[in-house]
């Protein structure tokens, strides 16, 4: 900020120097008080009045700030002289930019460009300030005025950069590149191209017109020599050939590409694509990865001797490139020549013997990295089973028939095992078999662990990988056995290793969802802080942990990550503007374009809109107890109405999925998808998500957005529409429903069973048939997700049904989903959970997010809605003009209605709190030897074999083999500790639930004692 200072509005440069040290430093109460004494000397300065503005921004006083603010723009108005001074302007436009009213700050810009239309200066604040509200059309129009002005490069690039702008993220039409090119085209006649980015900015703009002739021509002239590293050069005339379909051409220039750059496998790809006319690798370009072009990549419709010949001439360049390789780190030579016997096998022309000795020359010398398994994936994939298991006994055979270095030797051990999993070759083993190799990783890693006994904290340790390999293992024998010792085995293993070395961000995760899967959410909440996981990897790594807790009762856990989320969100997508501006100004053009896309990707993320939802329904969820409590959320939320404009804002637009799902264990390769929770079926290595995947992920998403951003309003009009119910009845004088209510509420039933997959009539249909035990549960489908959608649905199918009269269109609604079916499906489905009365310990918790929601949603929603009613028939003190009989009888009725109501949801939260006071009294030590007990196992196979060896080790540990570090951090690894942490985490999430539901429970009981007054 120290760059600000100057003369400003004829203020003294060391008066406003102590003001920006002040503020720089965060020291903003000195740097007010400060400010408040120039504005005594200085009274009608703009620059003091937004100087002080500033200071009250930072320091959280947004309205006064904002007032502060219009003072200063009253003053600028009033004195032209001060719109020339852009210190002013700046100071302004950053505290309107943070107070969003970025209108203010573009108003004050346009209004001194209209005194003064030719100064630079504020022309190019004012294309700022369209950026900032990313208005590409003024943004070009402002540029181009600019150019013709002052007639420099950068402007025209602004203006052009503009119109791609338009076009990719804008709804301009293609028509507007013939623009961008008709201007550098002019600008290059008479003044030539300077900048590297200027040129990149020309040739994008010809190639989004698939004009890859001209963008060549240009590029082979004198302007390309504005490239100055001839292997980009090269690198992007390759691919204009590729995409103007000139394979032979681009394969040559690529071939050079490959001679100066020999370890570059994305470009021999590329070089043997075209050498083989195979024009897969460009159909999706920019967005290729070597994994993607070795899956996409077809069968070449050639002759057989045209086939042969260009293979060869491939083979050649690869011996060449193999032959010149001076170092043993370059991997690209021999991968080519596996990728070379790999497309002959594709051909016909190949043979299995040739492209496993490839594969195996290959694992000799680099088997011992940990790469070595990707690398070789997708290369597996064309040959047989029968021949991946000979395969793998030759690696075996060449690994034993080597003698390396211990390190080396380790490596090519840990390769073994992960080509084994790639092979499948595990998921058929005997659980014995499979006991064992869990067993054998566990030794390999306790006897190499002196390899790292010189290693700092910080670095990685040889044969980490080992516990995470044995705890993939052991999570496959619990799926297959079901039994919970394994389960506990494999994070004892993983809190071993951590107690090592704490920073194998790997093991964390795995513990994460270890725990998750136990119900140990404060323990999996804490592995996941200690991730560390900060700015953008909020948004590719909170995956792991966001679906677990929007479903638990850690309340206080989940705003803080929602706040967090949101906070670092928002504050990105508001500052994106700054960064753009400043590639803008230092002037790399293409990092704009890119910047703004960033942008646009992360506005369109699927979890940032997710989050955007569940805050205000965690906010309804925390406040539901009182109707009082939740009306006035309900009204911070404006009823709702907001929450489904944000959903019909998303209409059409693709969602994005930022998420790095490769992170995440094999057994829940997505967060809606855990192998754990059904039944075994013999996968174990899980591939990536294909394109009809993904597409059904993104049809999910949308479907819980639709309902979600629903709840508020739903809820909203049900308390309303249950309100006027009962005044109608009560009050025979009193003011009749509106009519808007009950029929906004209506179509919104109509919209929610839709994402149900049902019309309005077959909804109803169901829930009556579910209700009168025609059918099961299961019918409303097989996910947890399922059932609360289902239960909201019948909770306002019901206060909608109860808001009509004799005109009910819909009157199964009427006959099929009174409160009554309601109370019955809660009840019923509530207590079928809570049977089973063991401790929790030894069971699945996958019961416990489906009570949370229940409790805390639709049954939530039912008790607002029976407060609205009670509230609605006690008497006012007014003297009420009773119009007969009829409607003391109807109150009755309804009265009555309430009152089972009532009761039914009492008895239901009063069996679930008896169950939960069970689980939590239960002896904390029986729990924890539970625990120890199922992974101390005497037997010689099941749960407990890895555990032993652990042990084992730890016994015998030899400190000088070790070093002092790791000995001292073995023996502070303490099994009881870890059993006790997992019952304490269990408990602390039971207590939490515990307390939601006494909170339920003493809201009920209020509503029980009021029920004798609205008898009377």
């Amino acid at each position: 900020m120290a760059s600000k200072v100057g003369m400003a509005g004829g203020i003294p440069e060391r008066r406003l120097r102590q003001i920006w040290d002040a503020i720089d430093s965060r020291q903003f109460k000195n740097a007010l008080k400060l400010s408040t004494s120039l504005l005594a000397k200085y009274p009608t300065s703009p620059y003091a009045l937004a100087l002080k503005a500033l200071i009250l921004e930072r320091m959280g006083r947004c309205d006064e700030a904002l007032s502060v603010c219009l003072s200063a723009k009253e003053l600028l108005h009033a004195n032209d002289s001060m719109l020339m001074d852009d210190l002013i302007l700046s100071t302004l436009q950053i505290v309107f930019h943070r107070l969003d009213r970025l209108d203010l700050a573009t108003g004050c810009y346009e209004y001194a460009c209209e005194k003064f239309p030719n100064n630079m200066q504020l022309m190019v604040g004012l294309f700022n300030c369209y950026g900032h509200e990313y208005s590409f059309v003024k943004q070009q129009q402002i540029a181009i005025k600019m150019y013709k002005i002052a007639g420099e490069e950068k402007f025209l690039l602004w203006a052009v950069c503009s119109i791609q702008l338009q076009v990719l993220c804008g709804n301009g039409g293609e028509k507007l590149l013939l623009l961008a090119e008709g201007l550098l085209k002019k600008h290059i006649a008479s003044h030539s191209l300077h900048e590297p980015e200027a040129l990149m900015v020309y040739i994008s703009v010809l190639e989004q017109q698939a004009k890859y002739g001209d963008a060549l021509e240009i590029l082979s002239g004198k302007l390309g020599l504005l490239i100055m590293i001839e292997v980009d050069r090269l690198r992007m005339q390759g691919r204009l050939l590729a995409r103007s379909g000139d394979y032979a051409a681009a394969a040559d220039i690529f071939q050079r590409v490959l001679e100066l750059c020999p370890d570059d496998w994305e470009y021999f790809l590329y070089y043997l694509g075209c050498l083989l006319e195979d024009d897969s690798s460009w159909r999706n370009w920019p967005f290729n990865d070597p994994v993607h072009l070795l899956k996409s990549c077809k069968v070449p419709q050639l002759t057989d001797e045209v086939f042969h010949s260009r293979i060869s001439t491939a083979s050649a360049l690869v011996q060449k490139l193999r032959s010149e390789a001076n170092s043993d780190f370059i991997r690209c030579p021999e991968l080519a020549n596996i990728e070379i016997e790999r497309r002959k096998l594709l051909y016909g022309q190949g043979d299995d013997s040739n492209l496993m000795e490839a594969l195996v020359h290959y694992f000799y010398r680099f088997g011992h990295l940990a790469c070595f398994a990707s690398d070789i994936e997708a290369f597996l994939q064309v040959i047989t089973h029968e021949k991946m298991m000979e395969f793998l006994e030759k690696l075996m055979s060449s690994c034993n028939a080597h003698s390396t270095a211990p390190t080396k030797a380790l490596g090519q051990s840990i390769t073994l095992l992960k080509v084994q999993e790639i092979i499948g070759n595990t998921v058929n083993l005997p659980l014995g078999v499979l006991d064992s190799s869990a067993v054998q990783m566990a030794e390999m890693y306790c006897k190499n662990l002196p390899l790292s006994k010189d290693l700092d904290i910080q670095e990685t340790m040889h044969g980490e990988e080992l516990l995470s390999m044995a705890c993939n293992v052991l999570v496959q024998l619990f799926w297959q056995t079901r039994k919970l010792g394994y389960l506990l085995e494999a994070i004892m293993i993983m809190e071993f290793g951590l107690t090592i070395r704490r920073y194998v961000w790997q093991y964390k995760i795995l513990l994460l969802h270890l725990y998750s899967h136990l119900g140990a959410l404060t323990l999996a909440y804490e592995w996941y802080k200690s991730l560390d996981v900060k700015n953008i990897l909020l948004e590719t790594v909170s995956h792991h942990i966001l679906p677990q807790i929007l479903l638990s009762p850690l309340w206080e856990e989940l705003n803080n990550y929602l706040t967090d989320y949101l906070k670092f969100m928002d504050e990105h997508l508001r500052e994106s503007a700054n960064l753009t501006f400043l590639a803008y100004g230092h002037r790399t053009y293409t990092k704009a374009i890119e910047f703004v896309q960033f942008k646009q990707r992360l506005q369109l993320s699927n979890q940032y809109l997710i989050v955007r939802l569940e805050v205000p329904n965690l906010q309804l969820r925390q406040n539901a107890d009182k109707i009082e409590d939740e009306e006035c959320v309900l009204e911070s939320l404006k009823n709702g109405s907001p929450l489904i404009e944000l959903t019909k804002d998303i209409g059409c637009k693709t969602l994005t999925f930022n998420e790095d799902l490769q992170l995440r264990p094999w057994w829940t390769p997505t967060s809606d998808e855990n192998y754990l929770l059904g039944s075994f079926d013999g996968a174990s290595h899980c591939p990536r998500q294909n394109m009809q995947q993904m597409k059904e992920r993104e049809a999910n998403v949308r479907k819980a957005m639709e309902w979600r951003s629903l709840l508020p309003r739903m809820v909203y009009l049900s308390i309303q529409c249950a309100s006027a119910s009962f005044k109608e009845n009560v009050e025979a004088n009193g003011s009749l429903s509106k009519s808007e209510i009950p029929s906004e509420l209506g179509f919104l039933l109509e919209r929610y069973a839709k994402v149900l997959g049902y019309s309005l009539d077959d909804a109803i249909a169901m829930v009556a048939t579910v209700s009168s035990g025609q059918k099961s549960f299961e019918v409303f489908g097989s996910k947890s997700s399922d059932i609360i959608i289902w239960m909201n649905f019948a909770v306002f199918l019901s206060a909608w049904n109860f808001s009509h009269q004799d005109g009910l269109q819909h009157r199964e609604a009427k006959q099929h989903c009174s409160w009554h079916t309601v109370d019955s499906l809660l009840e019923k489905y509530i207590l079928e959970k809570i049977k089973f009365r063991g401790p929790l310990i030894s069971s699945p918790w996958n019961d416990l997010p489906v009570l949370v929601q229940l409790v805390t949603e639709p049954l939530a929603w039912h008790c607002l809605i029976i407060q609205s009613c009670q509230r609605s028939s006690l008497p006012s003190g007014k003297k009420k003009k009773r119009s007969g009989p009829s409607t003391d009888h109807s109150n009755s009725r309804l009265s009555h209605v309430v009152s089972d109501s009532i009761q039914s949801l009492w008895h239901t939260v009063g069996e679930v709190t008896k169950w939960l006071e069970e689980q939590i009294n239960r002896p904390e030590d029986e729990s924890v030897e539970i625990i120890v007990s199922s992974v101390q196992s005497e037997q010689p196979q099941g749960p407990g074999q890895v555990f032993k060896v652990i042990e084992d080790f730890v016994s015998s540990m030899n400190d000088f083999e070790l070093g002092d570090r790791i000995s001292q951090a073995i023996r502070s690894w303490n099994p009881s500790d870890v059993a006790r942490k997992i019952v304490t985490s269990q408990r602390q999430v039971l207590s939490k639930f515990l307390r939601i539901c006494e909170s339920k429970s003493k809201t009920l009981h209020a509503l029980k004692q009021q029920i004798p007054i609205v008898s009377n």
